[in-house]
């Protein structure tokens, strides 16, 4: 191809890419630099019979000239990740100092909201995410062993997680987990307590996160991996039959390799779904005992006071979460690609 061709043919696809992703990256990280303005203050004093008194009045004019000059905001550089609401460098260090041993350090860190975000987000997407990848091969392997006019009916009610939107699944689930719902009621009469609530406790709520995240994820591997099975070499499977094969051995040493390009594929997409959980937490109103990275952006934006610059803050160390958690992955994927071709 003519490199004048190639160019045209690529354009579309950069131009795009910048105007959606590199410049909405760079704004973000920009506005994560700057602060807001304070109002200008000024004092006048003022006498009467009884005396003076000084007054603090905000000075309308000059602070809309201060924030007409300065739009973006007073500069801060990283103030704003090192504070208290997000790397709390200073806290950080003296829990450090303080603590007798790494469980009471760990135990202080859980009283900083961006750590305590922070656990919640690696925990869930740590456990979902292999346990997803597992559950869809599971249904991807029983469901194609299916027979074939069963099929049709068991992929229908196995995508059906996938159709629901995640915040109408999750307050279906919040609704039943309710101490008047089946589950709740349910849990309730199982251990005989009236008074058990899974909305009371933390573990709980984790716990009933997680299901749902499972739950919601594992249809999308299971379509990836249903289709991959399509085009599993039969000759081979074949052969391992006749040489003795049990069904697990085939699975591990003939299904499971042949299908690891797509666990590559479904792990990068589940890594970066799962670390930006929203939904749930806020389907589940459960802020009070679970918070992610994205509500708390989330949180900065809603209200009257829209902390722009903590939100930016918190969305730049998002992505570079995101960036930490895909390297690995990515690694791999391209030694695989380089010892294809060597």
């Amino acid at each position: 191809m003519k490199h004048k061709t190639f160019f045209w043919f690529i354009l579309p696809t950069v131009a795009a890419m910048l105007l959606f992703i590199a410049l909405p990256i760079v704004s973000v990280v920009t506005q994560s630099v700057f602060t807001s303005h304070g109002a200008v203050l000024i004092e006048t004093e003022n006498c009467g019979p009884f005396g003076c008194k000084v007054e603090t009045t905000i000075d309308q004019k000059a602070t809309a000239k201060l924030r007409e000059e300065q739009p973006l905001g007073r500069f801060s550089g990283l103030d704003i990740y090192f504070d208290r609401g997000h790397l709390a460098v200073n806290e950080v260090a003296q829990a450090w100092h303080e603590s007798a041993g790494v469980g009471d350090f760990l135990g202080q860190l859980n009283n900083l909201p961006f750590y305590r975000a922070m656990a919640f987000t690696l925990t869930f997407t740590f456990t979902v995410t292999p346990l997803m990848l597992a559950f869809g091969l599971l249904i991807a392997l029983s469901i194609n062993s299916l027979h074939q006019k069963l099929k049709g009916l068991a992929i229908f009610f196995s995508l059906l997680p996938m159709i629901v939107s995640p915040l109408i699944g999750s307050l279906v689930l919040f609704w039943m987990i309710d101490s008047r719902g089946i589950l709740g009621n349910a849990i309730q009469w199982v251990f005989s307590d009236p008074d058990l609530s899974l909305k009371a406790s933390t573990s709980l709520t984790w716990m009933m996160l997680i299901v749902y995240g499972i739950w919601h994820a594992a249809p999308f591997s299971f379509v990836v991996f249903y289709a991959g099975l399509q085009t599993v070499p039969q000759e081979t499977l074949e052969s391992a039959r006749i040489d003795g094969a049990s069904k697990w051995q085939q699975v591990r040493y003939v299904i499971v390799p042949h299908l690891m390009p797509l666990v590559t594929f479904v792990a990068l997409m589940q890594l970066m779904d799962n670390f930006r959980v929203f939904e749930p937490i806020v389907g589940f109103n459960s802020a009070a005992h679970a918070t992610s990275l994205s509500w708390f952006v989330f949180n900065d934006l809603s209200g009257e006071t829209r902390q722009l610059s903590s939100a930016s803050a918190t969305s730049v160390l998002t992505i570079l979460g995101v960036a930490v958690l895909l390297t690995p992955v990515l690694i791999r994927t391209w030694r695989d690609f380089t010892a294809k071709r060597a």
